[in-house]
């Protein structure tokens, strides 16, 4: 018996394989959405978690363009401030060998089709490149491409760059579906590099004026003093490390460095005002640093509302003859740190005391070690030498053995380099200050 005929002529295993195509090409369409949405979402999850900076999200946005739509190569070109052509190209997808052949051509600067994207910002979709009448060409060693499918990336009205695609990896041209995706993405990209372009300014003006909240130290001679400042690694870290230093007028130095509890501007504001009014305290009482710490206790909590803080208060005294006393408190603070002209490095261990701002009826001990002419005490916040791999003792040793192989350096380019080559992870901010006695 003949196979049933319809109307137009299609036989009903025809029809109802054409069917099957289509669902098939829409299956593949929704499970692409499905994917897309999925990449979108997390693309904005770390932008909002803050865990990517603007580079790292430029990488993320060429992969995940690449991803969408099966693409062997992909590319984000940045404009220059003008707009005029590309400051900046972000390719992927290359082998090592495709970026060998091509490691002594100069990126493109938007010439040719990139050019063309430039000038009109719209999507572009090529099925031959070589045909095309804006194209350029190609330079030595640069791998085969035919198809290429680009779209404007915008931000605040202006345009920011091109995000490009080349060569489908089954073969076939960029289609609609294709161009709508990318289109889209580059609408989501354009929002997520505005949000991290306004939150890096932040961050660095935030940076900015935690290090003015930072003294420059005043000439205390006769001792020598260095200070050193890094900020954390981690983009939404603003911390409260800080430090001082100042001769009082029974002819002592004194020193402190502290940590305020927190990563925040709220965190760095509270620094500077617990270190002025320390200064404050330091200056006009000529008691020991247990006294002092304990004062400075009472008064934040009855007139503000201070998180808890660390810090370790010192006095380098005169002890005759011809010597010197270190006298400190520990408010729950890393230990000090003595080196001694011969280059030994020891800390000065003591139990310490409960930190700033946690109960100020427990009593402030004081403890003191002799300091030899011509020796360093260094005091640093738990960001110098902290590190999730190993233990607190181990990296409170690393930080000794640092310290032993650049004492011979000038004070300031000492603390800079074990700002430099810290045993940390670097997630934390991290301040050191050094004083050293006077060799005579």
């Amino acid at each position: 018996m003949p196979e049933k005929q319809n109307y137009s002529g299609q036989s009903d295993e025809s029809r109802r394989l054409r069917l099957g195509v289509e669902l098939e090409l829409i299956a593949e369409h929704l499970s692409s959405l499905a994917r897309a949405q999925d990449r979108l979402h997390d693309l904005y999850e770390a932008v909002l978690g803050r865990d990517v900076d603007l580079s790292v999200l430029l990488q993320l946005i060429v992969d995940t363009a690449m991803e969408l739509v099966g693409a062997r190569y992909g590319a984000l070109g940045v404009l220059n401030e003008n707009g005029e052509y590309l400051a900046q190209f972000i390719p992927a997808g290359l082998s090592e060998q495709e970026r060998a052949d091509l490691a002594e051509v100069e990126l493109p600067h938007g010439r040719g089709l990139l050019g063309h994207l430039i000038a009109v910002p719209d999507s572009l979709r090529v099925d031959d490149i070589a045909a095309h009448p804006d194209s350029a060409g190609f330079p030595p060693g640069h791998p085969p491409m035919r198809t290429l499918l680009g779209a404007a990336i915008s931000t605040r009205g202006r345009i920011y760059g091109d995000l490009y695609v080349a060569e489908r990896r089954d073969g076939q041209p960029f289609d609609a579906h294709d161009e709508a995706l990318i289109i889209a993405l580059a609408g989501a990209a354009g929002l997520a590099i505005d949000d991290a372009r306004l939150y890096e300014q932040t961050r660095l003006d935030a940076e900015h004026f935690q290090r003015l909240l930072l003294p420059r130290l005043p000439d205390l001679q006769p001792f020598d003093a260095a200070a050193a400042y890094h900020p954390a690694s981690t983009p939404d870290h603003i911390g409260g490390d800080w430090y001082d230093a100042l001769l009082v007028p029974d002819h002592a130095c004194a020193a402190v460095i502290g940590d305020v509890v927190g990563h925040d501007l709220q965190a760095a504001a509270a620094m500077a005002q617990i270190r002025n009014m320390l200064r404050a305290l330091l200056y006009d009482q000529r008691t020991p640093p247990s006294a002092v710490l304990a004062h400075l206790d009472r008064t934040l909590q009855a007139i503000t509302d201070q998180p808890v803080t660390t810090a370790c208060l010192a006095r380098i005294e005169p002890a005759p003859p011809g010597t010197w006393t270190l006298r400190w408190s520990t408010a729950g603070h890393p230990p000090p740190l003595l080196l001694t002209p011969d280059n030994q490095a020891r800390y000065l261990r003591a139990d310490p005391d409960l930190p700033l701002g946690v109960d100020v009826a427990q009593p402030r001990n004081d403890h003191t070690h002799p300091m030899p002419t011509g020796s360093t005490v260094i005091f640093f916040t738990d960001g110098l030498f902290e590190h999730p791999a190993r233990t607190i003792e181990a990296g409170l040793e690393r930080l000794a053995t640092l310290v032993t192989e650049h004492a011979a350096l000038p004070l300031q380019d000492f603390v800079q380099a074990l700002a430099d080559h810290h045993p940390s992870d670097g997630h934390d901010d991290m301040a050191i200050l050094a004083v050293r006695t006077p060799r005579t």
